[in-house]
């Protein structure tokens, strides 16, 4: 190792440490994970989902570690991932045995279970509460002496079997399924992408995107953009429960994640003649409380099975490869990168075509005029 490297590794080390200084500068109180976990709830569950790993003490110390730079704290943690040893795959989890804690229609007023608002601000005015300035231990011990939500009150085992909206326009033959999309069951942390991709690949690129990138790419179908305004058929926050199967075949619970599942519902014009209008289906899942996300999610997923490359909500390659959140953040982080030898080669194009043009000038300038 020549003395170059030892100083740059030496300016990397001192980088860090002024890094974690600047975090720490303050001597404030440390914030726990718990605090983390507890208060900053969406926050955890987003960087949970972005991150395809569902470990929420983990994602607290990330985002501790990043200083609440989210992107920063998702690479953390999908580092943290791959050092994971894979010992088994879940079965198919059935969002009908979801603890539901908060379960809306747009579509419906009325829906068998009845709608749960849930943990919610969709019916307030988003205005700053100042009092959150002076918050302290005794107001929030009142607050929460004083209040009783719904995860206080005791279990309904109803709760978790709520039958599926879509389930009731299926009966009456007014929804069409997906049997006509590639139904191949691929696992893309350990399968490379191809496209056409199939849908399961699309929904698990989906899941993991960023979800700023397919908001934004999903709002430009919603406004004509290539997509369609779809209508949320059910929009499901909960606790679902996840299983495996052992070496010996037998089915052993693993527990419950928080999993947001939103059903997007486009109504379809007749196709050709002798065809009837229909509705259709576009569906999300990610982890965590993360409504944006999923119903997103559901409006895409609708958008690419259209097959058509003319708009970026109905592109495949560009919509997954553009929102997928480490490739996004690794290309434009690159950018800080040493690029000298590159942009020097620029520099010495440049200048010659200077140089060249500044010769013909002065020629042409000394040339006899005729």
């Amino acid at each position: 190792m020549d003395a170059r490297e030892i100083s740059t590794q030496e300016s990397i080390r001192n980088s860090v440490e002024t890094a974690e200084y600047f975090r720490l500068r303050g001597k404030t109180r440390p914030l726990s994970t718990h605090q983390l976990t507890s208060q900053f709830r969406m926050l955890i569950e987003q960087i949970l989902s972005e991150s395809g790993f569902y470990a929420p003490e983990m994602a607290a110390v990330a985002l501790k570690q990043a200083e609440g730079d989210i992107f920063e704290a998702v690479q953390y943690l999908r580092a943290q991932k791959n050092t994971i040893e894979r010992k088994y795959e879940s079965e198919t989890i059935d969002t009908r045995h979801m603890f539901v804690e908060r379960r809306i229609s747009s579509a419906f007023r009325e829906i068998p279970g009845g709608q749960i608002l849930g943990p919610s601000r969709d019916y307030t005015q988003r205005l700053l509460e100042p009092h959150l300035a002076t918050e302290n231990m005794e107001s929030i011990e009142e607050f929460v002496e004083n209040t009783v939500p719904s995860e206080k009150c005791d279990l309904d085992p109803e709760l978790t079997s709520l039958g599926k909206v879509a389930d009731l326009l299926r009966k009456e033959g007014l929804m069409k399924g997906v049997e006509e999309d590639d139904r191949t069951l691929v696992d893309i942390t350990r399968t490379p992408i191809t496209f056409p991709a199939p849908r399961s690949a699309r929904l698990q690129m989906l899941a993991k995107s960023q979800t700023g990138a397919i908001l934004a790419i999903g709002y430009s179908g919603q406004r004509g953009f290539g997509g369609g305004h779809g209508t949320v058929g059910e929009l499901r926050v909960g606790k679902a429960p996840v299983k495996v199967k052992d070496n010996h075949g037998r089915e052993r619970s693993l527990g419950r994640i928080r999993t947001t599942e939103a059903e997007m519902i486009t109504r379809m014009t007749a196709g050709r003649k002798g065809s009837l209008p229909h509705l259709a289906i576009g569906y999300g899942l990610c982890f965590g409380q993360n409504e944006t996300k999923a119903i997103s999610m559901g409006g895409l997923d609708r958008s690419m099975r259209k097959g058509n490359d003319e708009f970026p909500c109905q592109s495949q390659e560009f919509l997954m490869y553009h929102c997928e959140a480490e490739e996004a953040w690794g290309g434009i982080q690159s950018h800080k990168l040493p690029n000298y030898t590159a942009f020097e080669s620029d520099l010495n194009l440049i200048r010659q075509a200077v140089a060249r043009s500044e010769e013909k000038s002065h020629d042409v300038a000394e040339s006899p005029t005729n």
